[in-house]
């Protein structure tokens, strides 16, 4: 072999090595973001919608988002994940487990990651531009924890056959006026079997407690310093025990004995069933229980969560959830995530997922759009949450709880409100009850997750 071809053949080697050793990005290869999410229907089509359009626009990385997972499972897959080393970018957390996800040392306060920056790959940061509830909620030691996505508030949803035929022109607004309206309801000769349900979830225990301005727990609902203690079962906890406990000792109020995110399913079966005249719910759904009624011959109005009269109205809390960013990525994949996380709440995509849901418009901005459009004047139940929100007076005991071991804590409570329904007992006493052994979540939590 002559010495040129020899000299050919080192090169070729040379190149076809380098080739083999270059990093993927130097190929042109993508990043992966993977992302889950606990949804599997519609919205994860949306999702996935959205994924896809920031892959084209950004063709540098790939987002790769799986659903189906459990709001109250996905802390322990993402555990378990993480001691497995596959913990995802980003995981999608409900607002109850955020004292959880803080504490886990999985993940970075999304304005940790961002900086001071005002864009990121062309993409702006506004965190201004979040509705004040969602700032409220989520903004722990003076900066956002993680990204909003899917808040929501629970409202009223009627059933205005019922109520115009028993001459109710307007929702009730308070308890009092529930109970005035299921009086008049179940008087029709053809009245439903029952006039008002809710999910036992305690999320709906939550929003009766702040409404009358209620704290779950110490410390300024664990605001101003960790709580270490739930202070629900006072005056205002224990009314709406007895609330609840009137509406089901006149024969008002449908209960399956299902709780917690097993719930749900049975009062949208109610309330599509025209089984139920009222229902309060998620204003995730408003876009599905406006549906029910135009599917099956009645008119639904959504309005704001009935209230305490006797205390009054301090406002409601969101509900939802977040995206959090994991800790120790690497660098290309947190700038990935980040834009991503930018992307997906942006003023179209925030407009967008309104529509489809009735999840709140988190920012201002997409309110703004809409309300241009003539979206809300359109679709005046899709108004409902964002105005009860908008309303609010903010205070501690709107702006929700922050507590270690709120998950087991909500299952004890709806395991009180059972009791309560379903026995003669004492509302106080149980209550009380349930506050004793929610104390004892919250100190073991404490032991466990508190820096010495």
């Amino acid at each position: 072999m002559s010495k040129r071809s020899s000299l050919f053949v080192l090169l070729l080697a040379l190149v076809i090595g380098l080739s083999v050793a270059a990093p993927a990005t130097a190929q042109g290869e993508k990043t992966d973001i993977p992302v889950w999410v606990a949804f599997d229907d519609y919205r994860l089509d949306w999702a996935n919608d959205v994924a896809a359009a920031f892959n084209e626009q950004f063709p540098q990385y790939n987002v790769v988002i799986t659903g189906g997972r459990s709001y109250e499972t996905v802390f322990a897959e993402a555990a378990l994940a993480a001691e497995q080393g596959t913990l995802p970018a980003v995981v999608q957390f409900f607002e109850a487990g955020t004292q959880d996800a803080r504490d886990s040392g999985l993940f970075k306060p999304v304005q940790v990651a961002v900086g001071d920056r005002t864009e990121i790959n062309g993409l702006p940061v506004n965190f201004d531009d979040f509705i004040g509830p969602v700032r409220a909620y989520y903004t722990l030691d003076g900066q956002f924890s993680s990204m909003p996505w899917n808040a929501s508030s629970a409202i009223l949803f009627s059933n205005m056959n019922y109520l115009n035929a028993a001459g109710i022109e307007t929702p009730p607004a308070t308890w009092g006026e529930v109970t005035a309206a299921c009086e008049k309801i179940m008087a029709l000769d053809d009245a439903p079997e029952y006039c008002f349900t809710f999910p036992n979830h305690g999320w709906f225990f939550e929003q009766w407690l702040a409404a009358q301005d209620g704290l779950y727990a110490n410390n300024g609902n664990g605001r101003e310093a960790r709580a270490t203690e739930v202070v629900f079962n006072s005056d205002a906890g224990v009314a709406v025990l007895e609330w609840l406990d009137s509406l089901m000792e006149k024969g008002y109020l449908y209960y399956s004995g299902a709780q917690g995110g097993e719930s749900w399913a049975t009062v949208d079966q109610a309330y599509q069933t025209q089984q139920v005249a009222m229902a309060a719910y998620s204003s995730s759904d408003t876009t599905v229980y406006t549906k029910m009624g135009e599917e099956n011959g009645f008119t639904t109005l959504a309005s704001f969560l009935p209230y305490n009269e006797a205390t009054g109205w301090t406002g409601n809390l969101i509900g939802g959830a977040t995206l959090w960013l994991s800790e120790g990525l690497a660098p290309e994949v947190e700038e990935g995530a980040l834009t991503f996380l930018l992307f997906l709440t942006d003023t179209e995509n925030a407009a967008a997922w309104h529509k489809l849901t009735g999840y709140v418009p988190i920012r201002q901005s997409a309110i703004d759009m809409l309300t241009g459009e003539g979206w809300f004047e359109a679709n005046p139940n899709q108004t409902v949450a964002a105005q009860q929100l908008a309303t609010s007076t903010i205070t501690p005991a709107t702006s929700g709880v922050i507590m270690g071991g709120l998950p087991a804590v909500r299952n004890l409570v709806t395991g009180a409100i059972d009791r309560v329904l379903l026995t003669d007992e004492d509302p106080r006493a149980v209550l009380d009850q349930a506050a004793a052994e929610a104390n004892k979540v919250v100190e073991e939590y404490n032991l466990l997750n508190t820096p010495e």
